[in-house]
């Protein structure tokens, strides 16, 4: 996949508009499961938005009547067959499989700019793990969220258990993954997993563009400070948080983005900012 050129990919289709960069899993006919080249597809599809500053907001959405059936058994199969071996060996070669799948939502949190999640149908495994590391969650009437794992003899290793206590009340996220029980679209809402929940996928598209646009307007540097705060502060006390907003601000604010929004304001018309630098090492070729 070279420059934004994703047209070879096997399991997404992308569109970028507007500075809107749409994600949609793109395997309906398999209820979009993960299949082993999906964990590579989508972080190298988000990263490489992000590297080329290609967009301001990633809306990620999926065809078909099912969000995602979470991962697809061939990659337990394959697991399986790699199985084998010298236990001690075998273990550390687990742990690294393990970090790699994880590594791939990992991606969604750590791009600059916000990713948003609109889902409907089913939500199950590796697939609550993916939108646990969004920004922001919409769904349709007839969502459900299953933490599948427990019930074919696993513990979910890949984000859910790890970010979902941060999104949702402990006891409830203790009952989903002990149980294995489908958390309807209402229930997501009133626990705080989704901001909204809308009648169809037409009506929560529509919407979530929207929303998305309202991000894409703002100042991109503000956008992304706002997600880097965000995340640090969930992770830190709140006395280191306030700190590191203070050693952001040193070097992030500056007046030009300031001056341009308060312009606009006063002459009736829409912003126009500058994009961020390419996320790129300066140690690499242009």
């Amino acid at each position: 996949m070279s420059d934004l050129d994703f047209s070879k990919l096997e399991t997404l289709s992308v569109s970028i508009d507007q500075h809107i960069a749409h994600i949609q899993l793109s395997r309906p006919e398999a209820l979009n499961s993960m299949i082993p080249i999906f964990w590579h597809e989508l972080p190298a599809t988000v990263r490489k938005i992000d590297e080329q500053s290609a967009a301001r907001v990633i809306v990620i959405s999926s065809q078909g009547k099912h969000f995602s059936a979470g991962m697809d058994l061939s990659v337990f199969t394959q697991m399986g067959q790699d199985f084998v071996g010298e236990p001690g060996r075998r273990a550390e070669r687990m742990r690294r499989m393990v970090l790699e799948l994880q590594d791939s939502f990992n991606a969604l949190e750590s791009v600059r700019m916000p990713v948003l999640v609109a889902m409907q149908g089913g939500v199950i495994g590796g697939a609550v793990d993916m939108v646990c590391a969004a920004d922001s969650r919409y769904c349709t009437q007839d969502t459900f969220f299953t933490i599948k794992e427990t019930e074919i003899g696993m513990t979910a290793d890949v984000g859910t258990l790890q970010r979902l206590p941060h999104l949702i009340p402990q006891g409830l996220v203790r009952e989903l993954a002990y149980t294995g029980r489908n958390m309807g679209a209402q229930e997501a809402k009133e626990s705080g997993l989704v901001n909204q929940v809308f009648a169809d996928q037409e009506s929560m598209l529509a919407e979530v563009m929207k929303i998305a646009a309202q991000i894409a307007g703002h100042s991109p540097l503000a956008v992304a400070g706002c997600k880097e705060m965000i995340n640090y502060t969930r992770d830190h006390t709140v006395a280191d948080a306030l700190n590191y907003m203070a050693t952001w601000q040193t070097g992030m604010f500056q007046m030009p983005d300031i001056q341009e929004a308060m312009g606009a304001a006063k002459e009736r018309r829409k912003p126009v900012y500058q994009e961020l630098h390419k996320n790129i090492s300066g140690m690499q070729r242009k």
